[in-house]
């Protein structure tokens, strides 16, 4: 037993060790921050660069051989780049709130715990703090992969000059909470109208007949559960945290592989990274073969399409816009010729934005 805990003595002692040097060289790679801060005030560069983010998350990836997981080391980093960014900048992010939601997780993963995050109301809210330059950058929703497609983003898009900059897609797992974590209590049970959706399966089973009621969003659902004893939400884990709520059952989505996806909006066109996607939108003529005119050109220059949705216009009776995202960058040679034809065939081509293709 003595010489168990000898040893034990001695792996703690070099872990000590080795968490000096980590502390070090933070430090090191603190201070070349703080240089190219200069540089990037001198030239009036952007200081968030998403083709640099994801280019660290690529080499430190290829660089490790464990055992420490790849998915740990680049949650890692991604909190020492967002306390190196902090030095050069505090990035003001706004988000579809409040706390808790999963557009706040979606934010924080995307952008570490050392930005300013501030919740608004509605993602047009969003659209508008980063289009006022009260935020540097905006969070939204854009498409669940049990739910399909939120629609308002795109919408917003038509009339806004704002630009997809980058994009996360985040597994979603939803908690049934309350005051007291005893399943016999719960009465109603409060969420969103999707998180319930994607739980209907697992409510049906475990609490038939117990009434469900749509709120805005998962936070707030878990806001009336922290006020009423008889009352449960399907929320986030950190929404339960928040809220001083106790789990009655984890991991209750219906299908194991749930995520959302979240586009990163703001001002500036991301740098090519050689993994990217494109967003744009078009307006048709209305004629027969119209939607062939303005996919045909993807496939003769071999661009593969990742998605394709369409909106009303509100403007005109059966007047739609198209929303197609491809792979590539709108700098490519092959997307400006495909474009270059689109616009022949299109009333309008509107580019939503080229950035880094979230991974899933």
């Amino acid at each position: 037993m003595k010489k168990n805990k000898l040893e034990l003595k001695k792996l703690r002692f070099n872990i000590d060790k080795v968490d000096a040097k980590i502390v070090h060289l933070l430090n090191q790679r603190a201070s070349t921050v703080l240089k190219v801060k200069v540089y990037k005030n001198e030239g009036s560069l952007q200081f968030y660069a998403p083709h640099r983010e994801m280019e660290v998350y690529r080499k430190v990836s290829n660089l490790n051989h464990g055992p420490f997981p790849t998915e740990a080391l680049k949650a890692v980093f991604r909190e020492i780049m967002s306390g190196s960014l902090a030095l050069e900048t505090k990035l003001k992010i706004a988000y579809f709130g409040p706390q808790g939601s999963n557009t706040h997780i979606g934010a924080v993963q995307k952008f570490g715990n050392s930005s300013a995050f501030v919740a608004v109301p509605t993602i047009k809210d969003v659209f508008q703090e980063v289009e006022r330059g009260r935020a540097d950058y905006g969070v939204v929703p854009v498409e669940n992969s049990t739910e399909g497609i939120v629609n308002q983003p795109l919408d917003l898009f038509v009339d806004s000059d704002l630009k997809i900059c980058s994009e996360i897609s985040v597994p979603i797992s939803y908690m049934l909470m309350s005051l007291s974590g005893n399943k016999e209590n719960v009465k109603v049970i409060f969420s969103h109208p999707q998180a319930l959706a994607q739980t209907r399966m697992w409510l049906e089973t475990h609490l038939p007949g117990i009434k469900t009621s749509e709120v805005a969003n998962t936070a707030k659902a878990a806001q009336l559960a922290a006020s009423n004893k008889k009352a449960a939400a399907i929320a986030s884990e950190l929404a339960a945290k928040l809220y001083g709520l106790r789990s009655i059952a984890n991991r209750i989505e219906d299908l194991s592989d749930n995520r959302t996806r979240f586009l990163i909006i703001g001002k500036t066109q991301a740098e090519p990274t050689g993994q990217d996607k494109t967003s744009i939108m078009v307006s048709i003529k209305d004629r027969v073969g119209a939607l062939f005119s303005i996919l045909h050109p993807f496939e003769k220059q071999g661009i593969s399409l990742t998605g394709i949705e369409s909106r009303p216009s509100r403007k005109k009776v059966w007047d739609y816009y198209f929303f197609i995202d491809f792979l590539g960058h709108v700098s490519d040679p092959k997307a400006q010729k495909a474009l270059s034809e689109i616009e022949k065939a299109a009333l309008t081509v509107k580019v939503l934005g080229s950035y880094p293709r979230g991974e899933i």
